[in-house]
């Protein structure tokens, strides 16, 4: 691979019946691709957490992904209520999904706890009222 793939998805608010598409399609790719199945594991699990945040939490937004041949770099951007406190958002178990959210097995508060460990750098950038933007790296 000597190109960069560059792929968007558009994320719809409360849609949970096609959540998740956009880290399947790329997982889907990876594969196709011979990326590792370690590192295709890795990009899987933090795109789908943060798809689902963005699912939960936002009034929708995008999804940029840039696939080189030594990484790939997710760009989550949403229009969302921004995250009050980042580092009690990034505590194992903190929720603010509400019960209908819980109800569907969803918002157990293990969203961004498990895009940090399965990344190799992440940013967080937010403001209230506006939304977040999350870049992870992930590495070949």
């Amino acid at each position: 691979m000597s190109d960069t793939i560059k792929l968007t998805y558009n994320i719809s608010a409360e849609d949970f019946t096609r959540a998740g598409e956009a880290s399947s399609d790329v997982k889907s790719k990876l594969k196709k691709m011979g990326i590792s199945p370690d590192a295709v594991r890795k990009v899987s699990i933090a795109m789908y957490e943060g798809e689902i945040n963005m699912v939960i939490h936002a009034d929708g937004g995008k999804i940029d992904v840039e696939i080189s041949p030594k990484d790939i770099t997710m760009i989550l951007a949403d229009k969302g209520p921004g995250i009050k406190d980042i580092e009690q958002a990034m505590q194992a178990g903190f929720s603010t999904a509400p019960d209908k959210v819980r109800s569907l097995g969803f918002g157990a508060g293990m969203g961004l706890p498990n895009m940090k460990k399965y990344s190799d750098d992440m940013k967080i950038e937010t403001e209230i009222g506006v939304g977040t933007t999350v870049t992870m790296k992930v590495n070949f």
